[in-house]
């Protein structure tokens, strides 16, 4: 009745009210979900409609094989090549596999030109288009012409070239084409050269990065020289050289577009024609001297190699200050390669049944396959296996020179020629200021007179000769004294060094001088020869006692970093055969500690004095050099292999690894601890020279640089408690007794050690003999004496055995606990179970 009374007269309306409130209320929410479902809708499908997008334009760019997974850290290129292919049309898509790369997009990347002006023979103009496969061969006639064939030839190749570019090329390079081709026909003599179009049915198609066709002989005019407004108008600019005296070198200028979508220089810039030892190298340029150049011109993708004749040619690039270019990817030949050669493009080369022999038999002049590797061309094409995007990267213009330091001795002919060749060949000219070949001594005959026949047609190359064996560190030091570069740059004499190899490691130094830049280094089997790539974000670490390992990132710090596979990786460790420095910095870090013999160590010693003492080591995901990794060290040590090695460990150990150094002698070199048997020499300097440089401690290292490294200082420690007295081991009046367990009272507190001593502060348990009382005696971490093994097996694990002699004794408390002996060991007995309150390791 009482609910009744509410729903009279204005109650009746106010519920009315009240129920038309709520219906409307949920309407509204209804169709306010419907609206907010609409929206995420067409969010959702714009979102799908730019992810779409953005798939298509980076398969437009990308230059890495599809599909392309590693599950372990070495993995081959795929590749399926047939050796007895005979129709070159086969080769084809070959690029596809080695180049990383998709359909060129269209447009003009890059322009290179070669000129020799050491040979007069005639020589040829090549133009290529990405858009197409057509070619435009240039020939150049220079007797009986008159000006107007000379102007009418030079319009039907630009309309020619047109017709090969794409719109956007269009736009972007107005005047690349016509200036390239005015540039190679002299103004001021009409009568000195023609342009027409020359086909060669006998082209090979090859990979990109290697010789495309066939060199057409043609002669080439003198450049005119340019005024400088003319320079800063025009996108391409081909400089002259001129030829003064017999001996002038060769000269190769090149320039390449910025990358910006429209190529136009500021009027303020100064733009300027480098020629990396001009002066040197061809004498002093003489402008009314004309003479006649070979000259190779591409227009191909600027992630593409390039091919032009080394040692007849230089290059001059065109630098802004301050400006910025994409790397250059170079990749010179002496001649068009031969896509049949063995081992070319990087492919496994096999051995003929009737020379295996012949390879057990050489096996040991290398120990690698010498007989294949003497097959295969000393300019062979590699497979690009840059990351993605790679060849995209922008470095600076003014990046310093080099210096590419090789040391050998008794190096095989065919490898170390390769390895020249290889930097030669996919290096800047601009940049690489020399190769410094150092001869430690070689005993070859070929390694003397004729390695300095060869490599006489090399301008850049120098060959050092040490009188005695010296040993790679003290060899290296010898190459970067007479080094010239701002950087040097080392590298094993066992290499092949790939695409764009060298301009990323300099951009690093560059940035800041204080930063090591070292390549990713790929395999180069010694079996098969063949160019094995390697596994993304791969460190440099190490493992004691002191040992070089490679290691993956953790997937963690990748993904907390945000990382990608072209990002510079931090390295704990650098292999420390391939790396570039900063001259100068190098020397201010006091280079190489100079009393390392030999060979070995010497990687760990400068890579923690660089990470202590403030500078940095990276690995160049963008840099990659295939190395020859054999099974054995093929090289002879004047002294004891392994006492060489071990001299050099506990030199570095000494002098870096502060109280670390336990864990390095406590992995196997307890040894080296008795100087009687071992001398390591002198530490002064080395001691001094850290002082000096301020560096940090080895515990600094471990927590910023290495901090995945697993180093306990001691082995176990805390109370020492036995399991048939239930009580634990007291130092009483410097008396070691036994006690009530109380884990406050640091009497009770020992330490077990790498060096296997049984410690409290300074003083150890030491054994008496069989059946005698322990004591307890100033801790000597060179007496055998004093040491004692635990967990050394199953029968034993929780026993504590006496080191040194042959018998078995184990560390035995009394049945009354009144006294602790040595006694023959028996694995029944609780009164010889020890157990430690804290275990690190085994």
């Amino acid at each position: 009745m009482k609910i009744r009374k509410f729903f009279r007269g204005s109650g009746r309306v106010l519920a009315f009210v009240f129920v038309a409130s709520v219906i409307w209320l949920l309407f509204d929410m209804a169709a306010l979900r419907l609206s907010i479902n609409d929206v995420n809708s067409q969010l959702l499908k714009e979102l799908v409609v730019k992810e779409r997008a953005a798939i298509r334009r980076q398969a437009t760019r990308r230059t890495h094989v599809e599909n392309r997974v590693f599950k372990h850290p070495v993995q081959k290129v795929p590749v399926d090549l047939r050796n007895d292919v005979k129709n070159s049309k086969k080769y084809e898509n070959i690029a596809e596999v080695y180049r990383k790369k998709q359909k060129p997009q269209p447009g003009i990347k890059e322009h290179n030109v070669a000129q020799n002006v050491a040979n007069p023979k005639p020589d040829s103009v090549t133009l290529h288009s990405q858009k197409s496969d057509r070619k435009v061969n240039v020939k150049h006639m220079v007797e009986g012409l008159n000006g107007r064939e000379v102007a009418r030839n030079q319009k039907e190749a630009t309309l020619n070239i047109s017709k090969t570019m794409s719109n956007s090329d269009k736009v972007r390079f107005p005047k690349a084409v016509t200036q390239t081709i005015k540039g190679t026909v002299a103004k001021d003599n009409p009568q000195n050269g023609i342009l027409s179009n020359v086909k060669d049915p006998k082209l090979t198609k090859a990979p990109s990065g290697v010789q495309e066709e066939r060199h057409v002989i043609t002669k080439v005019p003198q450049f005119k020289e340019e005024s400088q407004k003319e320079k800063n108008k025009e996108n391409i600019k081909v400089s002259s050289h001129k030829k003064t005296n017999e001996t002038a070198k060769p000269g190769l200028q090149q320039q390449l577009p910025k990358n910006d979508t429209k190529v136009q220089p500021k009027p303020d810039s100064q733009v300027a024609a480098v020629v990396n030892n001009a002066q040197q190298n061809t004498g002093p340029l003489n402008k009314s001297d004309p003479y006649p150049v070979k000259t190779q011109i591409q227009l191909t993708p600027q992630h593409m190699a390039q091919n032009v004749e080394p040692n007849q040619v230089k290059t001059a690039f065109v630098r802004e200050k301050g400006g910025l270019h994409k790397v250059m990817a170079l990749d010179v030949t002496l001649k068009p390669r031969d896509a049949r050669a063995v081992g070319q493009f990087g492919q496994a080369a096999a051995v003929p049944k009737d020379k295996e022999q012949e390879v057990q038999n050489r096996w040991n002049e290398g120990h690698f396959n010498v007989y294949l590797s003497e097959q295969i061309p000393v300019d062979r094409s590699i497979p690009d296996t840059r990351p993605a995007l790679c060849s995209e990267n922008m470095v600076h213009n003014n990046l310093p020179t080099t210096s590419v330091i090789f040391c050998f001795v008794d190096e095989v002919w065919s490898t170390l020629l390769r390895s020249v060749h290889s930097v030669i060949n996919r290096s800047p000219p601009h940049l690489l200021k020399e190769i410094i070949l150092v001869d430690d001594c070689s005993t070859k005959d070929y390694l003397k007179e004729p390695l300095d026949a060869y490599m006489a047609k090399f301008p850049k190359v120098r060959i050092i000769r040490l009188k005695e064996r010296e040993g790679l560190i003290r060899a290296r030091l010898a190459g970067a004294a007479q080094a010239t570069g701002e950087v040097l740059t080392f590298l094993d004499s066992h290499v092949e060094c790939n695409i764009g190899w060298l301009e990323p490691l300099l951009e690093r130094v560059y940035m800041d001088r204080r930063k090591v830049a070292c390549p990713v280094i790929e395999v180069i089997s010694d079996k098969d020869m063949s160019y094995v790539q390697v596994d993304n974000f791969q460190r440099g670490i190490f493992k004691w006692p002191l040992v070089f390992g490679w290691s993956t990132l953790p997937e963690d710090v990748i993904k907390k970093n945000h990382m990608k596979d072209r990002d510079p990786l931090r390295c704990p460790v650098m292999a420390g055969g391939l790396f570039s420095i900063d001259k100068k910095y190098f020397y201010e870090l006091g280079s190489y500690d100079p009393g390392l013999d030999v060979w070995g160590g010497e990687n760990m010693e400068i890579s923690f004095k660089i990470w202590m003492c403030g500078g940095e080591i990276e690995i160049i995901p963008c840099s990659r050099v295939g190395h020859i990794f054999r099974g054995q060290n093929p090289y002879k040590f004047p002294k004891d292999r392994q006492k060489t090695v071990e001299r050099n460990l506990a030199r570095v150990a000494e002098v870096w690894l502060d109280e670390y150094k336990e864990l390095f002698y406590g992995h196997g070199y307890h040894h080296l601890l008795d100087k009687s048997m071992i001398d390591i020499g002198n530490l002064t300097e080395q001691i001094q020279l850290r002082q000096k440089l301020k560096c940090k401690s080895f515990k600094w290292y471990l927590d910023n640089i290495y901090p995945d490294m697993d180093a306990p200082l001691v082995k176990a420690e805390g109370l020492v408690f036995n399991l048939g007295t239930r009580k634990c081991l007291a130092i009483q009046n410097r008396t070691i007794a036994f006690a009530t367990c109380d884990l406050s009272n640091q009497n009770q507190h020992f330490n077990y050690t790498w060096l296997r001593l049984i410690r409290q502060q300074g003083l150890c348990v030491v054994p008496q003999g069989l059946g005698n009382p322990v004591s307890l005696e100033p801790c000597d971490n060179t007496k055998a004496q004093q040491r004692w093994m635990i967990n050394t097996n199953k029968l034993l694990a929780e026993h504590i055995i006496v080191e040194s002699t042959p018998r078995r004794m184990c560390l035995e408390a009394s049945s009354k606990g009144d006294g602790i002996y040595v006694r023959d060991c028996f694995s029944g007995s609780d009164l010889q179970r020890w157990q430690f309150t804290h275990y690190y390791a085994q």
